[in-house]
């Protein structure tokens, strides 16, 4: 198969992916929604396919810390797969979960960040059932991790060990409102043949 550059993505390829992330977005909204019993609004999520390197600046700068829980995929497609959310933002949907009861401060303790790691779970499932629903091909997560750490910190941990497949990405960014805006962040890094493997399935030229 051929290696897709940036420079191949032409605006239908876009639409396909953008399609991807519209589906994915509402199945972790609505999962998300019954999740924290309240109602959770969304806007329409911004898809960029982009140089590993212009990630970090696009979360407000590589120091800026967040919450991660990245994830490998298996199966028909191979690669690397992340939710990142802002450190305050990480703290309110704890909170929510918690019914109040999250500890004060930047921190978080052992039942927080199991909860958070639940929070990744699901919406990373949602983005993967709509990608392997609209593909129909076989997308299997590994079991997650979860980081609090600078973006650039958590970008280098799939950058290292699927930089041998090229650095572009395809980045999802999703803005939640409940009482608050949530910025989160999925990222699928497939590597090159599962770009083409997923184009095609979708009836694209590859």
């Amino acid at each position: 198969m051929a290696e897709l550059s940036l420079e191949q993505v032409t605006e239908s390829y876009y639409d396909v992916l953008r399609e991807i992330g519209n589906i994915g977005a509402g199945n972790a909204m609505t999962a998300l929604s019954q999740m924290l019993q309240c109602k959770v609004d969304m806007k329409v999520p911004q898809v960029k396919l982009l140089e590993f390197s212009e990630v970090g600046a696009l979360m407000g700068g590589e120091e800026q810390i967040m919450v991660g829980v990245l994830l490998g995929v298996e199966g028909d497609i191979t690669g690397s797969m992340m939710f990142l959310v802002e450190q305050k933002s990480a703290k309110h949907l704890i909170n929510k979960i918690m019914m109040g009861m999250a500890t004060e401060g930047d921190t978080f303790s052992e039942m927080e960040l199991s909860a958070m790691q639940e929070v990744g779970n699901i919406i990373t499932g949602a983005y993967l059932n709509s990608l392997a629903t609209l593909t129909n091909l076989s997308i299997v997560p590994t079991p997650p991790a979860l980081t609090v750490d600078m973006a650039g910190a958590i970008l280098s941990v799939p950058a290292i060990e699927f930089g041998i497949f090229g650095d572009n990405i395809l980045l999802i960014q999703s803005q939640f409102f409940d009482e608050m805006e949530i910025d989160g962040y999925f990222i699928l890094i497939p590597d090159v043949d599962s770009y083409s493997k997923i184009l095609s399935s979708l009836g694209m030229p590859v």
